[in-house]
């Protein structure tokens, strides 16, 4: 395969479009650990059946998510456990930096009083 540099960061920022919800980065993080079904994942994160549908549509018309039917009932799975490590990665950098940030506001009001 023969992608050029500005290709693939044109298709890497295609790609984090979807990942700017915070309902498919929750749904990422609840599948890293177990497959799951709609309505288990709609019950997890307290969004109704039908938007989780939407959400799951999205992530697995980008090859995130993979699904297989059991009986009646579609359960999903990460295609690749790597993004939700990497997501897990993001939050942890994300947290570090809210509390340094933290620690600055106070020292700020510490000096000020």
């Amino acid at each position: 395969m023969n992608i050029d540099k500005n290709e693939i960061f044109e298709v890497h920022a295609d790609f984090c479009k979807i990942l700017s919800s915070s309902k498919r980065l929750m749904i990422i993080q609840l599948l890293s650990d177990k497959e799951m079904s709609v309505s288990e994942i709609a019950q997890a994160i307290n969004i109704h059946h039908s938007n989780a549908s939407q959400h799951l549509r999205i992530l697995r018309s980008r090859n995130v998510i993979e699904s297989h039917k059991e009986g009646q009932t579609v359960y999903y799975r990460l295609y690749n456990s790597r993004l939700a490590k990497v997501c897990e990665e993001i939050r942890s950098i994300l947290l570090e930096s809210l509390e340094k940030r933290e620690i600055k506001v106070k020292e700020l009001i510490k000096v000020s009083e």
